[in-house]
């Protein structure tokens, strides 16, 4: 069972849907139109990073509302 605080669990989601997405899509961008190195490798591992995030917090979030059906 993982247990995060609020605060965190709202910081890595908003990383996973936001920050990371956005960070691939520019450096796939900027990869191709200034023939930057490892366009793929870069955007691929970010995606492998964002999907871990993803299930961890998913993990996290049935967790959580797990314990709160279980206690009241």
């Amino acid at each position: 069972m993982i247990n995060i605080s609020n605060k965190l669990y709202d910081t890595l989601k908003f990383i996973a849907s936001i920050v990371l997405p956005a960070t691939s899509s520019l450096y796939f961008a900027l990869a191709n139109i200034w023939n930057l190195p490892f366009g793929e490798e870069v955007v691929g591992t970010i995606a492998v990073i964002t999907t871990f995030l993803g299930t961890l917090l998913q993990i996290s979030s049935k967790s959580y509302y797990k314990e709160v059906i279980n206690i009241e």
